[in-house]
């Protein structure tokens, strides 16, 4: 990857502005991030973007249809479906779709596929498509309430003679500023990790690969997506370009900067004007659009990461699709329940890097390393333990951590699973108040820091600052999945006391940083909330197309 001479002049300036953000937008015990006074909940940011005048397009629900266990997903196994428009619809379906609708007295509310920080959801979704059948060739703007794709832009003739298929991420900070206030720009970044993980689950259960385009310029991902198409967007929210994710057949190879979508061109046909989502917003963030325009670009050089073919317990064999469409974030914990160890081992397996699903979605090494409270695990005393996911990381936590850590190999874990006891002790008072006094932290079987190698990192390239958050969303993910697979739920914990959790660790300065916590346990349900179908009125395997 490159960047050009004027914006490699600028790293050091906007890197100031990323490291500032991530300081001033620091939860403590004493003072929060800044954010609003008080939430109207029926003045709540529409969920939904729309484009008026785009031709939508009703996919098909086929979820139903797909045979494909977990086990042969991950493992790489799964039946290579051709690239037409059900299996695109499938696809999206499985990463991005509704999962159900709740209700609970007088509210209702949607749940999705992708997880997303307070069921917020800033991140949108584009197709990008060529040659596939039954799809239009062009730029088309996924609709998940409604599963539609929005026609936003029509090409006259394909660009490739084989059929190409790409998906273009992008956020509306508003959609998390309006509950979270200056905090925001942080979540939208791990609801991109999470974004790319569900992308990449859904893609393998149907043989193909999702892999992250690197060194892609912001104004060029822009383009592609009809992002900077101003009158399209005037007086409304505007989205960030975030992503763009290149989707094959497995069999098809490594994606080139020679396959992506064509510029746009004159004579390209576009329709659509983006809907209003808040027509009346009570505050204004300036600090966000100043460390997102800080944080744009790419990475100066590709990161190439061969990660090892590691060995892997027995999954599960349930339906793939089963385990998606019923991931949930659980809202309490049993707090007598013992996690099995067998279980635990295989949560903690998923998150090394591996040459399989998710980690072969990018080429960047490894700069998160998880910090596990164990509470309640089958044979483990309870403590704090570490999971270096890199050659070189367990020596540099060594250093950067409390001195008095024991650092011994846990006897009982695979040879294959570097997971080390740091020190003995009941975390759950401790982790609970730390993740802002948050009973699911402490009653879970286990919690998790997410520790990043930081300000070196994004001193280097500012744009490092998105993609460390995004591998932090990403390891959520991961342990979403994964906990429902072992008959267990997780919860990503985005609110969290960031000094007091370096100070427990012994973490000095800012070379490294904790970027997101997470918890697993089993659910306790409330059966007060109702659970409905998520296309009400419409059955799996239904299709059509709407005017």
């Amino acid at each position: 990857m490159s960047v050009s001479p004027s914006s490699a002049a600028k790293l050091p300036v906007a890197a100031d502005i990323a490291l500032a953000y991530h300081a001033r937008t620091k939860h403590g015990l004493k003072r929060s991030a800044a954010g609003p006074e008080t939430l109207d909940w029926d003045a709540q940011p529409n969920p939904f973007r729309e484009f008026a005048g785009s031709p939508r397009m009703a996919l098909p629900l086929t979820s139903d249809r797909l045979a494909t266990s977990f086990a042969d997903a991950c493992n790489g196994t799964a039946p290579v479906q051709p690239l037409t428009i059900d299996s695109v619809a499938l696809l999206l379906e499985l990463s991005f779709g509704l999962s159900a609708w709740k209700e609970f007295g007088p509210d209702r509310w949607a749940l999705r596929c992708n997880p997303s920080s307070g069921n917020l959801h800033p991140t949108e979704t584009y197709v990008v498509a060529d040659n596939i059948a039954g799809l239009g060739d062009g730029l088309h703007h996924y609709v998940s309430r409604d599963h539609v794709l929005e026609q936003r832009c029509r090409r006259g003739t394909a660009a490739h003679d084989q059929p190409r298929l790409w998906l273009g991420l992008s956020s509306i900070h508003w959609r998390e500023a309006w509950k979270y206030g200056e905090r925001a720009f942080r979540y939208c970044q791990l609801d991109l990790g999470h974004a790319l993980g569900a992308i990449s689950y859904a893609a393998v259960a149907l043989g193909w690969t999702a892999r992250v385009i690197d060194g892609l310029d912001s104004s060029r991902l822009a383009a592609i997506m009809g992002l900077d198409r101003a009158s399209d967007f005037a007086g409304v929210e505007a989205e960030d370009a975030d992503v763009l994710v290149a989707i094959a057949p497995r069999d098809a190879g490594e994606p080139s900067h020679a396959d992506l979508p064509p510029p746009p061109a004159i004579e390209d046909a576009w329709k659509g004007q983006a809907n209003r989502l808040d027509r009346h917003p009570l505050y204004r963030w300036p600090v966000i659009a100043e460390v997102s325009t800080a944080t744009t670009g790419a990475a100066q050089q590709s990161v190439t990461a061969t990660p090892p073919r590691l060995p892997r317990a027995a999954r599960s064999t349930a339906r793939a699709a089963d385990l998606i469409l019923n991931r949930r974030s659980a809202q309490r914990f049993d707090a007598r329940f013992t996690m099995p160890l067998d279980a635990f081992h295989q949560l903690l397996e998923a998150l090394l890097p591996r040459a399989s699903t998710p980690w072969d979605c990018w080429s960047f090494a490894p700069r998160l390393h998880p910090l596990l409270f164990v509470h309640r695990v089958e044979g483990l005393t309870p403590g704090l333990y570490a999971l270096p996911r890199s050659d070189d990381a367990e020596a540099s936590l060594r250093r950067a951590l409390r001195p008095d850590f024991d650092w011994h190999r846990v006897e009982s874990a695979p040879d294959h699973l570097p997971l080390f006891h740091l020190l003995p002790t009941d975390s759950r008072g401790v982790i609970r108040t730390a993740s802002c006094h948050q009973a699911i932290a402490g009653d879970s079987c286990f919690a998790v820091a997410m520790l990043a190698e930081f300000a070196p990192l994004v001193s280097s390239n500012s744009w490092r600052y998105r993609q460390l958050h995004w591998e932090a969303g990403l390891l959520g993910h991961v342990l979403y999945l994964e906990a429902e697979a072992a008959g267990l739920r997780g919860t990503g914990i985005g609110c969290y006391f960031d000094d007091s959790v370096h100070e427990m660790l012994g973490v000095v300065g800012s070379d490294y940083q904790s970027l997101y916590h997470f918890t697993v346990g089993r659910p306790l349900t409330d059966d007060r909330i109702t659970t409905l179908p998520a296309y009400p009125g419409r059955m799996r395997n239904e299709a059509g197309i709407l005017p």
